[in-house]
């Protein structure tokens, strides 16, 4: 899911997937001391509607969606520099990009090309959103799990609330005991993820980011 690149000006022309039109890049969004461009925007539309299986839809929300994801991923890129927090090894995207190709496309290469060429995507975007992707992941547990407290008196609060529902799932073994690490799990994921979106949004509001209107029409 990738850095951004500096530009030295305020546009200039590239050829555009898969017509080979050319077509005007520009500023779409200035985020800190960093830019998005129109083609980064693109970019990302077109990787995640790819990734979640969904039509691809270039129109004014998905454009203003994208920049949304790029400012969050300039703020955690950020913040793995200045707290030089670890990152995966490049080999790791490959690896989720053999798994995708294994799990979606029967493992055949040519059809998960044919798939990326649908979207005018190529292979070392998807491994570079795969490799980024796992970055995130690893960032928020570095950075969010070492304050995550998870009490016994927690986890039978939360059994007692959901039993129906976890005898449900696991009708054979859904005593207390069985469940205690699953919902230990589930209870540090929840609050990783809470104190996750409180700095996110802590930190978004102090970063700078100006949005060039004319790049969303």
């Amino acid at each position: 899911m990738r850095g951004f690149i500096s530009i030295f000006g305020l546009c200039f022309l590239f050829s555009h997937g898969l017509s080979g039109a050319v077509v005007l890049d520009r500023i779409a969004v200035i985020a800190g001391t960093h830019v998005i461009k129109t083609s980064d925007i693109l970019r990302d539309i077109r990787l995640t509607q790819f990734l979640n299986r969904e039509p691809l839809s270039i129109t004014s929300a998905t454009k203003h969606e994208a920049a949304e994801r790029l400012i969050t991923q300039d703020i955690i890129r950020q913040e793995i520099i200045s707290g030089g927090y670890q990152r995966p090894p490049e080999g790791e995207g490959a690896a989720l990009e053999v798994q995708l190709r294994r799990d979606r496309f029967g493992n055949l290469s040519q059809r998960m090309h044919d798939a990326l060429q649908k979207y005018g995507l190529t292979e070392s975007e998807l491994r570079e959103r795969l490799l980024w992707q796992i970055t995130v992941l690893q960032f928020i547990n570095q950075r969010f799990r070492a304050g995550i407290v998870v009490t016994d008196d927690d986890i039978r609060k939360y059994y007692d609330q959901h039993s129906a529902e976890l005898r449900k799932q696991q009708p054979k073994d859904s005593g207390l005991e069985a469940l205690t690490p699953k919902i230990k799990e589930l209870l540090e994921g929840e609050r990783i993820n809470q104190s996750f979106d409180e700095w996110l949004d802590q930190t978004r509001q102090g970063y700078r980011v100006e949005f060039k209107q004319e790049a969303f029409e």
